[in-house]
């Protein structure tokens, strides 16, 4: 079970974190990520992570930022800069084998999800 929390509404240009409490499963050594959805718009992958590295959109790299707490089996997400673009429902997710990276399709979608948290960004 994914749960995250953190998200609410900022102006442009203010900072933002989530997280992304997981029960049943480690948080460790399995591709997680982040993905949101805009108001009427499909769900996009933005980011994650595995043990062979992390790949985001071009749309928030250098400003949105993945990591996790082992000790917590709390995934995070920092987003800083934000912009009104930003604005939408943000999920956790995680790809429920161990030991791998994430898949050349991650944009698609993993295999575990979090209810979402909605992050508002006004101009």
């Amino acid at each position: 079970q994914l749960m995250e929390s953190g998200g609410g509404s900022v102006e442009a240009g203010g900072s933002l974190r989530l997280s992304c409490l997981v029960e049943r499963y480690t948080v460790s050594n399995r591709c997680m990520g982040w993905f949101r959805q805009a108001p009427g718009k499909e769900r996009e992958g933005i980011i994650v992570d595995s043990n062979e590295g992390t790949y985001a959109i071009d749309s928030v790299k250098g400003r949105f930022t993945i990591s996790r707490n082992g000790a917590r089996n709390t995934l995070y997400l920092d987003m800083n800069n934000l912009k009104p673009e930003d604005t939408g429902t943000y999920f956790c997710a995680a790809l429920r084998t161990l030991w791998i990276g994430c898949p050349p399709n991650w944009k698609m979608g993993l295999d575990l999800w979090g209810q979402g948290t909605p992050v508002t960004v006004s101009s």
